[in-house]
């Protein structure tokens, strides 16, 4: 049941005059629709036409990545087809022996020259790389660098002998102006469907699924199935500000609960990715743990905010510089440290060698530390 307002014709006449701009229909009354879906039925706030030249523009520089693996290490005990609730082998667990393997996904190219960014679980251990372009022309690819604690992964289409080209490429925008509620266009090839457009909204900002140290994601209601992952996430002016990267799903298809990697994340470790194939972070040699009520009560802490050091790595770079256990580190390198997984972030952001200020808070006082930062390895903690 539709109802009809009538109202004043200067209201009227002020409606009208907005209307047209700000949803692309111009019409004289308003609709108040009984339910959710009745309303998404009437209005369209983007415009069909927008995402139509989004789609165009765009679609160009998003390629369909395939990779081979001649032999992938076997998992043992595959589910069969009772899926996950089978009954386990009894005695030693079946591994079967080394397969080759396949994978596919999507990526997007970012200049003239034909560099890709992707994700890294879509070419992680690859022996060949292959890329196919919107007009079916296939290219074999390679892997530049890859970053396994974001998932981003670089590679570069091998053009062919005599073949001069420059490629299509998308920009990449500015994830850090994104708002909760704009609409993102997602282009990728989902089930290995090619160049498959679908569109939502932005449902959350910063967003930690437990996926590594430097969780920061955008949730988005865009369509993501697999075969999306490392496809661009684009916002109305058909910039990229994420890379669609993983799923909440309990089925392995979308739920309207897909996360994308800030763009500014893949942008800050693109030098790194291009010069030395990995990335460098800094490293403050501490194990941190979050401020409970209860440890905010015990150290007599105005606020629940900062990240308490539950340890120190000796003659690391927190132990050189003065840090003691049961410090809660307040600000680092001038930036509030709000929570616990805001340090590990900043910390990896300082390039080594250099010295930051870092203010912890101890018994009671603030303090201020002159802590000199390391390169961090893999097996090195926070």
């Amino acid at each position: 049941m539709v109802q009809k307002f009538k109202i004043p014709t200067a209201i009227t006449l002020f409606i009208l005059l907005l209307l047209p701009l700000s949803y692309g229909i111009g019409t004289p009354s308003f609709l108040i629709a009984d339910s959710a879906f009745g309303l998404s039925t009437k209005v369209n706030p983007v415009g069909t036409n927008l995402i139509v030249e989004i789609a165009k523009k765009q679609n160009p520089a998003v390629v369909f990545v395939t990779s081979k693996t001649k032999f992938q290490p076997a998992k043992g005990n595959t589910p069969g087809p009772f899926g996950q609730f089978a009954p386990p082998f009894k005695g030693r667990p079946f591994t079967p022996p080394p397969m080759p393997g396949n994978g596919t996904g999507t990526g997007f190219i970012i200049d003239q020259e034909g560099h890709i960014l992707t994700n890294n679980h879509v070419v992680k251990g690859a022996d060949t790389i292959k890329v196919t372009l919107q007009n079916e022309k296939e290219y074999e690819a390679r892997l530049v660098g890859s970053d396994p604690k974001t998932d981003v992964a670089l590679i570069k289409i091998v053009k062919k002998n005599g073949e001069h080209i420059s490629f299509p490429f998308i920009s990449m925008g500015n994830s850090e102006k994104v708002e909760v509620g704009e609409w993102v266009v997602a282009i990728g090839n989902p089930f290995g469907l090619s160049h498959t457009v679908t569109t939502g909204v932005v449902s959350a900002k910063g967003r930690n699924i437990g996926s590594g140290p430097y969780d920061e994601f955008i949730q988005t209601d865009a369509s993501i199935n697999p075969g999306n992952s490392g496809g661009p996430l684009l916002n109305m002016d058909g910039d990229v500000i994420g890379i669609n990267t993983a799923i909440f799903s309990g089925s392995g298809g979308n739920v309207g609960i897909g996360f994308a990697l800030p763009i500014n994340m893949a942008k800050a470790i693109l030098g790194d990715l291009k010069e030395k194939g990995k990335v460098t972070r800094g490293w403050l040699g501490v194990m941190i743990q979050r401020i409970t009520p209860e440890l905010q009560e015990s150290f007599k802490l105005k606020n629940a905010s900062g990240a308490l050091v539950s340890d120190l790595v000796p003659n690391g770079p927190a132990d050189l510089g003065g840090m003691k256990r049961g410090d809660v580190i307040t600000r680092f390198d001038g930036v509030e440290i709000a929570s616990m997984e805001t340090l590990p972030k900043q910390v990896a952001s300082i390039k080594p060698g250099i010295s930051v200020k870092v203010e912890v808070i101890r018994e009671g006082k603030s303090r201020m530390l002159d802590i000199k930062i390391e390169a961090m390895k893999e097996e090195k903690p926070a």
